[in-house]
């Protein structure tokens, strides 16, 4: 009888367990380094100390350790204080931080200093009778904070001069929330209804609004796109705006084409908005001829067409300036035939 080669799976092991615990910890989160170091190379840290004071005694974390913690908690895809306790488990993390992140408690503090209840009692008193809603002046918590964000712009801007255009992106968005002061959204479901001004060449938010879900997206948007295109670094000298049909609203349109306009950079700005559909609109639309359309896309299910049309509605103001010009976008899916509603 011949003899079986001895497995190797019968061998012995080529490593010892050591019982004795390593000194060195282990994390999941060896990411966050390259954007803590992002974050103290802009002077994050340094801006925040620089304008932001809001604690009244030494002990505990600083506003920039709390501020910091907040960057990693978002970056590592927290979406609720309660994760901070999370993270604290991770024994890693203070390592590579250099400090320990605060608990839920601590941190659920930190963020109640920024609310101004005297704020908002001022824009309750001044609400209208007709109106519902109403946007607090900022707090100066808030508006420290937002200074921190102009630093971190204005140092962008000195790192890359190349940059000379900027596209501000305003809009609008509904975060759900089931907490007792969320008011209904326009979609029927409770939270809030933040809007946030976005430099779209360089991905960086220039500026936000934290609102309540019942404020209307529409609602007082010159403001905020009035601080947006402020807080642009010098470098910049060609200047856009686009936005959807919230923005068609006509305080901040006047704002945008008027190249003396109070408030922002004097010069041209160039601009895109959705126009809301009117009946005369509808009917220009409707009457152009079939030949002004032009194809600018198509896919396996739609063909998309555009065309500029001859609409110059009645405007109050100045009568000269120049009129706005309208673009209209047709999509048609292909064998419209067959579906009666195809064309929109």
């Amino acid at each position: 009888m011949a003899l079986r080669k001895r497995s190797p799976a019968a061998g012995e092991f080529l490593f010892e367990i050591d019982p004795e615990p390593l000194e060195e910890q282990v994390t999941a989160l060896g990411g966050i380094p390259l954007l803590v170091r992002a974050a103290r190379s802009l002077d994050v840290p340094g801006s925040v100390a620089r304008h932001l004071r809001l604690k009244q005694r030494e002990r505990g974390f600083d506003e920039a350790t709390y501020v910091e913690s907040f960057l990693v908690l978002n970056a590592v895809g927290g979406d609720c204080l309660e994760d901070f306790d999370q993270l604290r488990e991770d024994a890693g993390l203070p390592e590579m931080l250099g400090h320990a992140v605060p608990s839920a408690e601590a941190a659920r503090k930190f963020l109640y200093q920024f609310h101004d209840e005297e704020t908002v009692a001022q824009a309750q008193q001044g609400l209208a009778v007709t109106r519902m809603s109403y946007i607090p002046e900022e707090s100066r918590a808030l508006q420290g904070l937002a200074q921190v964000n102009q630093d971190v712009v204005r140092e962008l801007g000195r790192r890359c001069p190349e940059q000379k255009i900027a596209t501000l992106d305003v809009d609008a968005t509904i975060i759900e929330s089931w907490k007792r002061e969320a008011k209904l959204t326009y979609e029927g479901s409770s939270g809030y209804q933040p809007v946030l001004a976005l430099w779209a060449e360089m991905n960086v938010v220039m500026a936000d609004e934290f609102r309540d879900g019942n404020v209307p997206a529409h609602q007082e948007l010159l403001p905020i796109t009035q601080r947006a295109f402020q807080a642009l670094p010098e470098t910049v000298i060609e200047r856009y705006f686009r936005g959807d049909s919230a923005c068609h609203e006509q305080s901040l349109l006047a704002w945008l084409r008027d190249e003396q306009r109070a408030g922002g950079p004097q010069g041209r700005i160039g601009f895109a908005v959705s126009a809301r559909m009117n009946a005369a609109l509808h009917a220009e639309i409707a009457a152009t001829p079939e030949p002004r359309w032009q194809p600018y896309g198509e896919d396996s299910m739609v063909v998309k067409e555009c065309c500029e049309l001859d609409y110059v509605p009645e405007e109050t103001g100045n009568p000269y300036r120049e009129p706005l010009r309208y673009v209209a976008i047709r999509i048609r899916k292909k064998q419209a035939g067959r579906f009666p509603t195809a064309a929109r």
